[in-house]
């Protein structure tokens, strides 16, 4: 098992760039595909971006690709979402997402954990 623990929320203007974190505890963080999904008030969970064991495959949603970066660090049993240009509907509470031995997959049926979540707001 694995629990995620996700960091680097906040307020940001319009234009402005933040990092969000998400540190696995457990054992074999190179097994796991890693995945964003974030979530509006009053709207469904969407994916946001996923990252293959290796680190090679590598996919984004149509509203971030350019703006956003995923990234993960092995070693650190870390992945981070390097948010910039953001945007004021970017605003959502910013889940990250782990799959054992699967390919990064664009779909929440395919993660098995997920972290509690961080707040992201963009300000106008």
């Amino acid at each position: 098992q694995v629990q995620l623990v996700e960091s680097g929320g906040g307020l940001v203007q319009a234009g402005g760039s933040l990092r969000l974190s998400c540190a696995a505890s457990g054992r074999a963080f190179n097994t796991y595909a890693m995945a964003w999904f974030r979530q509006a008030p009053g709207k469904e969970r969407e994916f946001v971006s996923a990252i293959n064991r290796l680190g090679n495959d590598i996919d984004y949603a149509d509203s971030v690709k350019g703006r956003f970066t995923i990234s993960r660090d092995n070693a650190k049993n870390t992945v981070y979402l390097q948010m910039g240009s953001l945007k004021p509907e970017d605003t959502a509470v910013y889940y990250c997402a782990s799959r054992q031995w699967g390919a990064a997959s664009t779909r929440r049926i395919d993660y098995d954990y997920w972290g509690q979540g961080t707040q992201v707001t963009v300000s106008a």
